[in-house]
């Protein structure tokens, strides 16, 4: 359920994309990462500022939570982001593992406004030789070493 809660979340996130737009560090996208009824976590689009195509609001706000809280695992949280999120964000949030997602605008509504990530979630599906940017596997017996070391690991961490 939506309530006045889950209102106020979202206002700041919005606020923060309107903030990233209006100072010029990137497109109009703002997220916040909380638990219970705290923003432990904020970000905005600073794909610009940075030279960072990976700064995006809903990274940037995982990244600062993440640091604050000393762990790379969100389970006990909640993501509110201005935008339905791209496909790099959405692994990122996966990644992270918060209880759910609210956005406000949807992927169709950032299409409109000439942020466009349909060709990447049709990318997904194409075989690796005929995408528009070609994955061009090199086995090598030293990185499947790697993995074999890190199987055997007693001590690993597992994300």
């Amino acid at each position: 359920m939506i309530g006045e809660r889950e209102k106020r979340f979202m206002q700041h996130a919005i606020a923060l994309s309107r903030r990233g737009m209006e100072s010029g560090e990137g497109g109009p996208f703002g997220s916040v990462v909380v638990r219970g009824n705290e923003i432990i976590g904020e970000g905005w689009n600073q794909v610009l500022c940075n030279n960072d195509p990976t700064a995006h609001a809903e990274v940037m706000a995982i990244r600062n939570a993440c640091q604050k809280l000393g762990t790379f695992q969100l389970s006990d949280c909640e993501i509110f982001t201005s935008c339905e999120p791209c496909p790099m964000c959405l692994g990122a949030i996966y990644w992270s593992r918060p209880m759910r997602v609210y956005y406000a605008n949807t992927k169709e509504d950032a299409a409109a406004i000439e942020f466009d990530d349909s060709f990447i979630y049709r990318e997904i599906n194409v075989p690796h030789s005929e995408k528009k940017i070609p994955l061009i596997a090199m086995p090598d017996p030293e990185a499947g070493e790697v993995f074999r070391q890190w199987k055997e690991k007693n001590d690993k961490t597992l994300y």
